[in-house]
């Protein structure tokens, strides 16, 4: 993308929220559960996108907003999907309860297996490009590795399905958010586990009884965001114990029962979080403050990500299908 090339060599600037509709980009027939863009920079015009439609499809999202290819090796939704870090392929898991490694350019898949629950999570590792970690409507999570096709370790806690996975710097840790809530208890809403060992390091991270649809990383600072069903984001340690900030907490969205998603902007300055009535809130990191609404969509928005290199870029999906780009 000629567009993206002054920026490759500079350092990114600073993320302003933003104003205009690009890009109305609109070929799913059903809702989107996820949007990322390319992690190789050079290739970062490329966004992927997964729906309960089946299928998941890459876009020209920078220079054309056109679909460039549709994958439909699903027999159906997919929940999740993710890019390799050396961007020629795509990792996604569904409620077929398959996994596929898709050659981005061929479509062929690399890989494929079946696990025996329907999957709604999955993360590459941050250092070992072969490995991922998949959960579903399992008590378990299991890491697999790409080149023996084999599961690595299987990770068990007494939940029926876990929401969202986050690795932690370095990838020795991660966490889990699950739907263990009951009327008594909310331990285990947030698991914390060694990658190596299998073991849990703690399951007392999280003391509300809301479930945490979606986990996110800060670009910079030692600290993570749980989005959760009371409608708000809390904030945490990225450092055991994992402590909440009571201090600090970002509300104002609502979630309602939707699995909506919030990202941090890549200088870390701004929190950006769908919203279930179609809206996009933009937070200051720092002061917890709301900055703007943008109203994005007519139905739930569940996935808002700044672009990694063009500074203030936006993509935003939502419930009836569609995808956005902003700036």
């Amino acid at each position: 993308s000629e567009l993206i090339k002054p920026y490759l060599a500079s350092k990114y600037k600073v993320t302003e929220v933003p104003k205009s509709l690009i890009f109305y980009m609109s070929k799913h027939s059903g809702p989107v559960n996820e949007i990322q863009w390319c992690p190789v920079r050079e290739q970062s015009h490329m966004l992927l996108s997964a729906s309960m439609d089946k299928t998941v499809k890459v876009w020209d999202a920078v220079d054309t907003g056109c679909c460039l290819k549709t994958y439909s090796c699903h027999s159906c939704a997919v929940r999740a999907a993710q890019w390799s870090s050396c961007g020629r392929r795509i990792l996604s898991g569904g409620f077929d309860s398959m996994l596929h490694l898709t050659d981005v350019e061929t479509g062929k898949q690399i890989f494929s297996s079946k696990t025996e629950f329907r999957i709604s999570a999955l993360k590459f590792h941050p250092t070992e490009s072969n490995v991922f970690i998949c959960g579903g409507f399992s008590p378990e999570v299991k890491a697999w590795d790409l080149r023996t096709s084999k599961v690595l370790r299987v990770y068990k806690a007494s939940v029926q399905q876990t929401l969202d996975i986050l690795f932690l710097p370095e990838g020795r840790e991660f966490l889990t958010s699950t739907d263990a809530v009951s009327r008594d208890s909310a331990d285990r809403t947030i698991i914390a586990w060694d990658f190596q060992s299998a073991a849990k390091i703690s399951n007392q991270i999280f003391h509300e009884r809301y479930t945490c649809p979606s986990l996110t990383l800060h670009p910079k600072e030692s600290v993570f965001v749980a989005q959760t069903n009371g409608n708000y984001v809390a904030l945490f340690s990225a450092q055991r114990p994992y402590r909440i900030n009571k201090k600090k907490r970002y509300e104002g969205h609502k979630v309602e029962g939707f699995a909506v998603g919030c990202e941090f902007s890549p200088d870390g300055t701004l929190l950006v979080t769908g919203s279930s009535d179609g809206k996009v809130f933009f937070y200051n990191y720092h002061t917890s403050r709301i900055i703007r609404t943008l109203s994005a969509h007519k139905e739930a928005c569940v996935s808002a990500v700044f672009h990694p290199v063009l500074p203030s870029l936006l993509a935003t999906c939502d419930w009836a299908g569609e995808i956005k780009i902003w700036q």
